[in-house]
């Protein structure tokens, strides 16, 4: 491990603690020992005391030092993790989800989104949460993306895209059961995940042109209706409604033809129908390294793929990939979109 010397150039990125029973802190803990020269500095918003005690539990070994503000952390970061305090105490108990600490994991994230809309963080990862355990205390949002776009006040829905170095994919209805999924499917919906899509890739990928290719619904695109009219009532019209906005998109393709390699170099990105139209491909080509990114909102935020794991919780065996790849995405996004603002402005 070479230790990062990529820490002075500006603000960290603030990690929430996740669920505090689940494994965000772990790979909090691994990515700091595993860091590299392209790991950003990042800081957690966590009590102290917890994540030393998880530190000894586990045998990660790493160092964490509780700082004031966020702005020491870059330089914190080179030679120990750093913690920004809760301000109140949360137990170690891997494994073991309590209702009692959902407004603790509430207030890391409500700190991480006034730090980010400050300038005092460059983005945020947000670590997995049990949304079980909120709803018992009475949290009200579906989960985490539904939560910043209410804090956000956005007046349009977000959107999700999941990415990993080969792929990126953004599914247009997300939670639904596969029969809701078909009901929910509209024009509006899909033209709106692909513009959204389309800024981003401008904006936060740094992509000038993008190429975005919009996946069927049914088997063989419907078949000109045999099998399905998803494609010809709401797919189509929504590509020719991009199309007339100048995007560069296409389709609908049958989604079992638009993830091979040789298709893959064809575009920047892939809209989907529903959930696992998405997110087999992506975890199926790099099951570790999968990132989920939120669409939409005035800061970058990013997550692991993955949930609270609560049967390694505190064994020390959890992955630090994909929380890893978070950081890294968060910090290349946030880069290119100061880079787009200041070629506006100087447009």
């Amino acid at each position: 491990m070479t230790p990062t010397d990529n820490t002075t150039r500006r603000a960290a990125i603030a990690v929430t603690m996740g669920e505090p029973a689940g494994i965000g802190g772990e790979i909090a803990l691994l990515a700091w020992v595993n860091r590299s020269v392209e790991t950003p500095p990042f800081f957690v918003i966590d009590d102290p005391d917890r994540l030393l005690a998880l530190a000894d539990l586990t045998g990660i070994g790493s160092r964490i030092e509780p700082i004031d503000s966020a702005q020491e952390a870059s330089t914190i970061f080179r030679h120990a993790l750093p913690v920004l305090p809760l301000g109140n105490s949360v137990p170690l108990a891997p494994g073991k989800p309590d209702p009692q600490y959902a407004a603790s994991v509430i207030r890391s994230i409500d700190m991480a989104i006034d730090l980010v809309g400050a300038g005092e963080a460059s983005a945020i990862v947000t670590n997995p949460i049990h949304k079980s355990v909120l709803y018992d205390a009475g949290f009200s949002h579906p989960g985490h993306t539904e939560y910043l776009a209410d804090r956000a006040k956005l007046t349009t829905p977000s959107v999700m895209m999941l990415v990993c170095p080969a792929l990126r994919v953004v599914p247009t209805t997300i939670h639904l059961s596969l029969s809701k999924a078909i009901e929910n499917l509209t024009v509006a919906k899909i033209v709106h995940c692909a513009r959204l899509t389309a800024n981003s890739l401008q904006s936060d990928f740094g992509i000038a042109l993008p190429r975005i290719v919009i996946a069927a619904l049914n088997p063989h695109a419907g078949e000109d209706g045999h099998l399905g009219r998803e494609e010809i009532d709401i797919i189509r019209p929504a590509v020719d409604q991009l199309l007339s906005e100048n995007f560069s998109v296409s389709g609908p393709f049958p989604a079992d033809t638009l993830f091979h390699p040789d298709a893959r170099k064809r575009y920047d990105a892939v809209i989907c129908m529903y959930h696992d139209q998405a997110l087999i491909p992506l975890k199926t080509i790099d099951f570790d390294r999968g990132v989920n990114v939120t669409l939409g909102l005035p800061y970058v935020r990013t997550s692991p793929d993955h949930g609270t794991a609560f049967d390694i919780a505190g064994t020390g065996q959890a992955n630090p990939a994909s929380f890893i790849a978070a950081v890294r995405l968060a910090d290349q996004m946030s880069i290119n979109r100061r880079a787009a603002k200041a070629d506006r402005r100087v447009a």
